[in-house]
């Protein structure tokens, strides 16, 4: 199998001011498999969200390097990278982040509009299709303030992959949600992973970890650990539930 993302010996710094530089990720080698389901666990502070944000070209490198199905993206101008993730890449934070002066539906077609690949008809469509998956098509006029959290979550996923993205970016996105909902947009996230996108999680929920198929455990700025739980169905959910928690315990801090 193909890897979308290979990644080698990655290193992000920052200027904390007076000379002072902190070091958030430590020298990280990292691939992933074309329709893989991939969590990364670990405390706060450990570098999870920095990773993700390296990985999907949200920040930019200190050193080393990274390809998106075998393109270098540190060859690559501000320009190209926003393409590259406007049609390639879809992503899910813990807050919605929709647009306070839109519409749901609006919110959703937005990126695809602004990617001008295909005809407003086809996305429409296309998104009417991704909302009736989501069971939120009653909300498609609807203000981002007159719907419950749960319904702006699966929104913000319709809007994630309304342009066909290869790979989905997940930081908790189940981080600000009830057990019931958590559930629910788990169910939604490995149907998509099923249908064959390649999705990569920030989560600190080892039921949602246990979930996806290779969990990552970093710690101050490292991977210092990996499990494979295979794909996932629910006949095996406690089981999987117990590796992950024994394989977490067993793991230095």
């Amino acid at each position: 199998m193909n890897n979308i993302i290979e990644a080698k010996k990655i290193i992000k710094e920052y200027n904390i001011g007076k000379g002072n530089v902190q070091q958030i990720l430590k020298g990280i080698d990292l691939s992933i498999q074309q329709g893989e389901f991939i969590s990364v666990m670990g405390a706060s502070g450990s570098g999870k969200s920095t990773l993700l944000h390296n990985i999907s070209g949200m920040d930019k490198l200190t050193s080393g390097t990274i390809k998106f199905s075998g393109k270098m993206l540190s060859n690559m101008s501000e320009e190209e990278l926003s393409k590259l993730r406007l049609k390639n890449m879809g992503f899910i934070f813990q807050q919605s982040n929709l647009l306070k002066n839109l519409n749901i539906f609006d919110n959703i077609i937005l990126s695809a509009y602004l990617s001008k690949e295909e005809s407003r008809h086809t996305i429409n469509e296309r998104a009417t299709r991704l909302m009736e998956k989501m069971n939120i098509l009653e909300i498609k006029d609807k203000d981002i303030t007159q719907v419950s959290g749960g319904q702006l979550q699966r929104a913000s996923i319709c809007r994630a992959l309304i342009n066909k993205p290869k790979i989905l970016f997940g930081d908790e996105p189940t981080g600000a949600l009830n057990s019931k909902l958590t559930n629910e947009v788990m169910d939604i996230l490995i149907d998509i992973n099923q249908l064959g996108t390649t999705i990569m999680l920030v989560t600190h929920d080892a039921k949602v970890a246990s979930k996806t198929e290779r969990v990552l455990f970093m710690s101050d700025g490292l991977i210092i650990g990996e499990i494979k739980l295979d794909k996932f169905n629910n006949n095996n959910l406690k089981e999987r539930e117990n590796k992950l928690i024994s394989w977490l315990s067993e793991l230095s801090f």
